[in-house]
């Protein structure tokens, strides 16, 4: 039998690399810029085209790994990243690198709840799982900070094609590695592929996606922002009435009804939306107001991510273990927001890395529980054989909340002539949202003690 042990180091290091992916190109944006021929308005869509691919596909891919087996989606999503990511660092021209981040966003679609039914299927509820969820965020958190700092170095020493050519060992050693660490999928789970539900839901949340990057660049009036939301927006709703109608639906309504798992994905909108907006207030704040150049601004955030990742590896387990789920959501939710507070007080015309320390160290100490108390709570409750779409759920809500949220924090900060004044106006949106998320998660069900650890057979 294969080692749990081994096991999770092979889920673990497979976040590592999509969360080293989401921030490693940021810094090589201007030398992509260069050498493709991408205007300044226009290189934002090598950020954006990844998370069209990854929003777009999260529900299908979340019922593909139910229907097909989490195995078999894990190794597929790895193919395709590693594919991508070759082609990323060999493009040409602006087109093919667009297109190359669309397809690693559909492998990341297939990848993220591959590996957390993985998680939720292969360790019991309670400790075991709650352990391995902590594992997992603290990979993630790692790949954050990783990604600032090594895409610097690859950019500066290697040039902007390294920063797509590093995945592909990566991609590689993990696809390999997933044949013998992980468990043979179980017999295909009988039922129809609900196509009509799978089209609406692809097209409903990428042109929503879509919408909302676009609007920064493009103005919220624009026809082309304004009708991909309107689409977008109808394209779910009919998505809502096909699946009440459908006998074997893509998304069964009673999931998204249920209050944990409803209520899951309102706080973990809420999260993401502020963390994305938090991450480009600091960086507005480090970079534009103070002067700091991309490695320093990147160091700033080591004291975060590091803060993050024990609290995800070390405190969250125990607090879940001694309060359980709402209880832990709930405060380590308000205390992000209570962090974030924190920070852009720090955040003044003489401040710098030393004021901002101690509302850094807060936010990453309660944002790291919150993190993997998100993914612990979509997961709670929910039968193996539906693991699959609950996170797809789960996580469609988180990429849509971060690509609104940070929409509207980026709208707020620029509102004002003055650009410190707009960052704390945003900063101080962005806390009262993230403490209102605390609160939403009162709402879940109280949960049961757990009694039995270690790993499911």
């Amino acid at each position: 039998m294969e080692s749990p042990r081994l096991r999770l180091g092979l889920l673990a290091l497979t976040q590592l690399i999509v969360a080293l992916d989401y921030n490693i190109v940021y810094v090589a944006l201007p030398d992509i810029g260069d050498a493709l021929g991408f205007t300044p308005s226009s290189v934002q869509w090598v950020v954006s085209a990844y998370a069209i691919g990854l929003g777009g596909l999260l529900l299908l891919g979340g019922r593909a790994v139910d229907r097909i087996g989490p195995r078999r989606m894990f190794t597929t999503g790895l193919a395709l990243y590693g594919v991508a990511s070759l082609a990323g660092g060999l493009a040409t021209g602006s087109e093919l690198l667009v297109a190359a981040r669309a397809v690693q966003g559909i492998g990341g679609a297939l990848l993220t709840p591959a590996t957390l039914t993985l998680i939720y299927r292969g360790f019991a509820e309670g400790p075991a799982r709650n352990r391995a969820l902590g594992a997992w965020g603290m990979a993630g958190s790692a790949g954050l900070a990783a990604g600032s700092l090594l895409g610097g170095v690859l950019t500066n020493y290697l040039g902007w094609e390294w920063v797509f050519y590093v995945n592909v060992p990566l991609a590689l050693i993990c696809a390999l590695a997933a044949p013998r660490l992980l468990p043979a999928d179980p017999d295909r789970t009988p039922g129809s592929f609900d196509v009509p539900g799978a089209l609406l839901a692809t097209g409903g949340a990428a042109l929503l996606v879509f919408g909302l990057a676009s609007g920064p660049d493009s103005g919220w009036n624009s026809p082309r922002v304004s009708g991909s939301l309107v689409t977008g927006a109808l394209l779910l709703a009919a998505l809502l009435v096909v699946e009440s109608r459908t006998r074997d639906p893509l998304i069964p309504l009673r999931l998204a009804r249920g209050r944990s798992l409803s209520t899951t994905m309102i706080v973990i909108a809420i999260f993401q939306a502020t963390l994305g907006g938090g991450y480009y207030i600091l960086t507005s704040y480090l970079q534009p107001v103070l002067g700091y150049t991309s490695l320093e601004a990147g160091l700033s955030f080591l004291p975060l991510t590091l803060v993050c990742m024990f609290a995800a590896v070390k405190i969250t387990p125990m607090a879940l273990g001694r309060w359980g789920i709402r209880t832990t959501l709930s405060a380590s939710t308000v205390g992000t927001g209570v962090g974030i507070a924190f920070m852009i007080m720090g955040a003044t015309p003489a401040g710098g890395f030393w004021t901002l320390l101690p509302g850094t160290v807060v936010w990453g100490l309660f944002g790291g529980i919150a993190f993997v108390a998100l993914f612990a709570s979509a997961g709670s409750g929910i039968e193996p054989h539906e693991q699959g779409v609950a996170s797809g759920i789960a996580t469609t809500a988180k990429e849509i909340g971060g690509a609104m949220g940070l929409a509207v924090i980026v709208a707020v900060a620029t509102a004002t002539p003055d650009l410190l004044d707009g960052l704390h106006i945003a900063g101080w949106t962005a806390a009262a949202l993230t403490i209102a998320g605390g609160l939403i998660a009162l709402a879940l069900e109280p949960s049961r003690s757990p009694t039995r650890e270690g790993v499911a057979k």
